[in-house]
């Protein structure tokens, strides 16, 4: 491997216990950085605002304008950026290097043209009583964030991810700043200096796939052709996505845990705050994922199927199988270990952590619910990125497509089963296909060997 699991290995192959903190600390933000700069940049621009942008409800406004954007694009194009990166994994492995560039183009007009279309006919037909501009910039918003998801997740299969945390610290710098600079004007401001950082971002990005991939051919639609893209891919990736946001949308949309705030959009005072904040908690825990399955897991990966694909001696792939199923194993226990650790952690001092940020103490059964869950949900992304690599896709799309179901219903549950049971519906939903992914995956294990051979 290049890129992060070379980093990440030299740093541990010191033998030291300082390079270990140092590899974990690394590994940490490298796979945090993204969203924890996304969250802090929302609640700094709020903070900001304060006693300049009148009345507050704007300030709800415009974080919650975000919100959806960012649920909306990451839904409409969750099955795009997964089946475009396995597209162009082909391409790289038939050493068509030349093919990227010009599809990668050609995903951002479709992405451009559907996003866009979606985007102003929502704002024409669903808000009502908002400005023109206002409808300019959401609009222009759901279209920038998806084509800025297609080009993360390109670049994150591509190794690039200190990049990707460089550009996001970066985006969300200018995006606070800008925000503040704008923030006479308004809900309009405000979303207008959070768009003009995100587009620096994307343009950075944009940069950065042209150097590694240089123009030679023009615009290509080659990866939508029939059966360039894995169907199951797409599939998992919406189910994915819209099953992480299964009990947001439930709470938004249900009229007894939320309240309206502009146009459609909902928002639900009791739910939203402690469910984002929760997502923090799990940044030890997705330090142990990069570090187990981006260099562990993925060298014995490559023994296995090289020793497959070459020849090798029949004990050597038993050992490389083995070696395989004990770093999973062995990673699923560090991330449960790490994340217990850290929520004993929270529980010890959440209450005057939350007494000195200003948070009700109310919000702290529901956030420490949510912390459970967010480490749930790190151990499943560790199951779901080996059926991934095992390109096991039919399994993803039963497991994902369990959390959809479970977490809609089980979140309506918990809405009928009052305040005391708020989140649970999420944490019940991400154990029970927890447990359905370990399954699986136990299973495929054991019948590994065979079903390689039987592919040849």
């Amino acid at each position: 491997m290049a890129g992060i699991g070379f980093e990440l290995r030299k740093l541990l192959r010191t033998e030291s216990y300082l390079g270990l903190l140092r590899a974990y600390t690394y590994a940490s933000i490298i796979s945090s950085g993204p969203w924890v700069f996304s969250i802090i940049g929302l609640i700094a621009v709020g903070v900001l605002s304060l006693g300049v942008v009148t009345p507050d409800a704007l300030i709800t406004q415009f974080q919650v304008t975000v919100t959806y954007l960012i649920m909306a694009s990451l839904i409409l194009t969750g099955g795009l950026q997964l089946g475009f990166t396995r597209w162009v994994a082909d391409r790289l492995f038939e050493k068509r290097k030349d093919d990227i560039a010009p599809a990668y183009f050609g995903v951002v007009l479709v992405t451009t043209a559907v996003s866009g279309g979606l985007g102003w006919l929502t704002a024409l037909l669903g808000f009502h009583g908002v400005s023109n501009l206002y409808r300019v910039l959401i609009v222009a918003g759901f279209t920038l964030l998806s084509n800025l998801w297609i080009t993360t997740v390109f670049l994150s299969g591509l190794k690039q991810y200190r990049a990707i945390v460089g550009l996001y610290a970066l985006g969300y710098g200018i995006s606070v700043l800008l925000s503040y600079l704008f923030r006479p004007w308004g809900l309009e401001g405000l979303l207008l200096g959070f768009l003009g950082g995100q587009f620096i971002m994307w343009v950075l990005m944009l940069w950065l796939v042209l150097r590694n991939f240089p123009v030679v051919r023009p615009i290509s639609l080659a990866c939508f052709h029939h059966r360039q893209m894995y169907l199951s891919l797409i599939a998992g990736g919406v189910l994915y996505n819209l099953g992480v946001w299964a009990d947001k949308l439930t709470f938004w949309f249900t009229m007894g845990t939320s309240s309206p705030v502009i146009g459609p959009l909902r928002a639900s005072t009791i739910y939203d705050l402690p469910v984002f904040l929760a997502y923090l908690c799990v940044i030890p825990g997705m330090g142990i994922f990069l570090v187990k399955f981006e260099t562990d897991f993925v060298e014995w990966y490559d023994k296995f199927y090289t020793a497959v694909r070459e020849g090798g001696a029949l004990q050597d792939i038993a050992r490389y199988h083995d070696g395989m199923q004990g770093v999973v194993r062995e990673g699923l226990y560090q991330i449960l270990k790490v994340q217990a650790l850290t929520l004993l952690a929270v529980y010890t001092f959440v209450p005057s952590l939350f007494a000195w940020i200003g948070i009700s103490s109310l919000y702290i059964p529901l956030f420490l619910v949510q912390a459970v869950a967010a480490s749930f949900q790190v151990m499943l992304l560790a199951v779901l990125n080996v059926f991934y690599y095992l390109d096991r896709r039919r399994d993803v799309v039963v497991i994902t497509a369990t959390l959809t179901v479970l977490n809609f219903a089980l979140s309506m549950l918990s809405i009928h089963l009052g305040p005391a049971f708020f989140g649970y519906g999420f944490g019940v939903a991400l154990l029970i296909t927890l447990m359905l992914g370990m399954g699986l995956l136990q299973r495929l294990f054991r019948k590994l060997e065979y079903q390689t051979f039987m592919l040849q």
